[in-house]
């Protein structure tokens, strides 16, 4: 009988396009190479955004390290790592195999019996070029250049005559980019469009002409993408990306970790830019015993309403349901109100629609404008739960009592004020650096003035609600918006809709006024 040792499996081998480098544009394929792999040697044009979305969702101990040397120097590290039992993945800019150094590390491990795969991304110069809001119809010519002298610039101002190209380029080549379209005998002034950071946060075109494009690019560093030819005309119109409502607004997010990522999300996709800064961090009550009572009586059938007046509340009961191994079937019987859509989204979450919402203002006084007075023949339990953060207002519990209802009105949490933030967001603050803060609660208020210090008064200043803006108010802020409605949603939503009217109303200055103008905030830069 023959016996085998044991081989310790082989790796595979990855090649995965980035696209142009935003990190929403990574393929669902290029994703899973990532975050599956063991080492990934990354190009320099990939940017520092998308290595970090990648990193925060890579392996504990996977290896990230710039691709250094000749082609065949990094095939010999992506071989010799799958050889050891590794995935390993080759990350580059745009697409794989339009970078020509690229496809001679395929060809190189091609040759070997190592398993391997190339997974395209969005072409950088097309991709951006998309988001520059210039369209390439038809036959598209667009090209990610490696070395410049490798253009056929004949054929791409064939192309530029009879509609547009792309390409990405350095942006020190492109001086010889020029040079070698002059050289063809293209018009000198066929429309061009510079977009440098494409697709990132700070994502900036100008437009000019084939003759004057290195002048009105200078200034630009990396990686950019020439558009030329007549479509470069819709720009105008159909650039989508950086006409954005909030494109380019630095805004301050002061709220807990746990609770800013919703903020910021819905703020980048305004193409603001946002700053977390947690202001207050939540932690248990100092003695559990009023939690626990809370809970028994829930489960034996004490309270005939529990009140939630966020999402931190939310939480802490399920924490402490989750410690006595109860669920969602423990709250049968028991009817449940939220004082806003967000905090009634937490409680969803969990398998149960809550009873009472109010319908129109989101604060305390809503609730209990919607909260039925007791009845002693319908309501035979006449105790509500109010589980809340220890320095939450009286309003709520007293307007309970006045209905006629017994209030066990608990700490659920506490919240202590954070650390300071770093000098340099210190400075930030007071100096003007932020275009708009974010207020979601009085507490962000007073913990942010606390620890960083009152936002500068060209800052504009957005509120969740007339409780937050009444301390703003104290604080000597000038409250500039505040919606409606009292969520998240609705409050990014009324900062987007205050910085549109910003520039229409900068639009319809004359130029001399718009530059003698009080307001403020990237819009206003931008006519100035």
């Amino acid at each position: 009988m023959t016996t085998r040792t044991a081989r310790k499996p082989a790796g595979r081998i990855a090649f995965v396009g980035a696209g142009p480098g935003d990190p929403e544009l990574l393929t669902r394929r290029a994703h899973d190479a990532l975050v599956e792999a063991d080492q990934v040697v990354y190009d320099s044009g990939v940017p520092d955004t998308l290595l970090a979305a990648i990193k925060a969702q890579a392996k504990a101990d996977a290896q990230f390290s710039p691709a250094e040397g000749a082609s065949g120097d990094v095939a010999k590290v992506l071989i010799s790592a799958a050889r050891s039992g590794q995935n390993a993945v080759h990350l580059v800019s745009g697409d794989p195999f339009g970078h020509e150094t690229v496809v001679r590390e395929v060809q190189a491990v091609a040759r070997t019996a190592v398993h391997f795969e190339v997974v395209p991304g969005i072409g950088q110069a097309e991709g951006v070029a998309t988001y520059a809001g210039v369209p390439l119809p038809g036959v598209r010519t667009a090209a990610d250049v490696d070395d410049v002298a490798a253009l056929d610039f004949e054929s791409l101002a064939n192309a530029a005559r009879k509609g547009t190209f792309a390409v990405a380029v350095d942006a020190g080549d492109l001086a010889a980019v020029r040079d070698g379209l002059l050289a063809t005998g293209i018009e000198p002034g066929t429309a061009v469009a510079v977009t440098g950071d494409g697709t990132g946060e700070t994502q900036y075109t100008t437009t000019s002409t084939v003759d004057s494009f290195v002048a009105a690019a200078l200034g630009f560093t990396g990686r950019v993408v020439l558009t030329v030819g007549a479509e470069v005309a819709h720009r105008d119109k159909m650039s989508w990306w950086e006409n954005r409502p909030l494109y380019g607004w630095k805004v301050l997010v002061p709220r807990t970790k746990e609770q800013a990522g919703a903020m910021s999300a819905r703020l980048r996709a305004y193409g603001a830019i946002p700053c977390e800064v947690p202001t207050i961090a939540v932690e248990p009550p100092r003695t559990p015993a009023q939690m626990e009572r809370a809970v028994k009586g829930l489960v034996d059938g004490r309270y005939a309403w529990v009140v939630f007046t966020s999402v931190n509340a939310v939480r802490a009961v399920w924490e402490k349901f989750a410690e006595h191994g109860l669920d969602a079937r423990h709250f049968g019987g028991v009817k449940i109100a939220c004082i806003g859509e967000a905090t009634a989204d937490a409680v969803r979450s969990f398998g149960i629609q809550p009873e009472l919402v109010p319908g129109g203002d989101q604060s305390s006084e809503g609730l209990l404008a919607e909260f039925s007075p007791h009845d002693e023949i319908l309501d035979p339990v006449g105790r509500v739960l109010l589980p809340r953060a220890d320095i939450a207002t009286e309003t709520l519990a007293a307007g309970l009592l006045e209905r006629g209802w017994e209030v066990d009105d608990v700490t659920a949490y506490r919240t202590v004020r954070a650390a300071p933030p770093p000098a340099d967001i210190r400075d930030a603050i007071k100096s003007g650096g932020f275009d708009a803060v974010l207020f979601t609660s009085s507490s962000t208020v007073r913990n942010l003035v606390g620890i960083a210090g009152k936002p500068h008064a060209r800052t504009v200043v957005a509120v969740i609600g007339p409780k937050t803006a009444e301390t703003a108010t104290e604080f000597g802020l000038r409250v500039d918006v505040q919606p409606q409605h009292a969520s998240v949603p609705d409050l990014v939503e009324a900062l987007a809709e205050y910085a549109i009217e910003l520039r229409e109303k900068l639009a319809a200055m004359p130029a001399k006024q718009r530059r003698g103008s009080k307001v403020q905030g990237p819009t206003a830069l931008r006519f100035r």
